[in-house]
């Protein structure tokens, strides 16, 4: 596996990553519909595209023989950092694929200048609020995000880096 910085030809595997994970973590939460929506808003590939060419953000994914295994997004340059997303295809949890670019994310973060760095995850996607958990985030609050035009709980976490 290799954690490098995201490319334009890495899109389409951001991309499958990011609805294989959601198809997986939210369909209780999600319906398929607002998924495929959300996917396409979140992650189309001009926003993506700008995302990997601006400075202001760190786009890395994990790479190996099958292509983008996972990926993490983030943006700061100074005081706290705002980690947007980070998600690991479900085929290849728990294999260290999310620790490894969390870390890389984190230092990406703390050599632009962050001292710390937020992450926000759905108070009902399980997975996700323990492996912040899990890497030392602490919940900081509550928050509300809207998904597909509907409002979905959310749990700040943060880390001192």
């Amino acid at each position: 596996m290799n954690v490098r910085e995201a490319d334009e030809g890495d899109i389409e595997g951001i991309r499958g990553v990011a609805r294989r994970s959601w198809e997986r973590d939210s369909p209780e939460i999600l319906s398929r519909e607002t998924i495929v929506e959300t996917v396409e808003e979140w992650y189309g590939p001009d926003r993506l595209a700008f995302d990997i060419g601006s400075d202001d953000a760190h786009v890395l994914v994990a790479s190996g023989n099958d292509g983008v295994i996972g990926f993490a997004h983030a943006v700061g340059e100074s005081g706290t950092g705002t980690l947007l997303r980070l998600y690991v295809d479900p085929e290849y949890r728990d294999r260290g694929v999310g620790t490894r670019l969390l870390e890389a994310v984190c230092g990406a973060l703390a050599d632009g200048g962050c001292t710390d760095v937020e992450a926000m995850v759905l108070e009902a996607n399980k997975p996700g609020n323990a492996f912040y958990r899990g890497f030392g985030f602490e919940p900081d609050r509550e928050s509300e995000t809207t998904i597909g035009g509907d409002a979905y709980d959310e749990v700040v976490y943060t880390l001192t880096l």
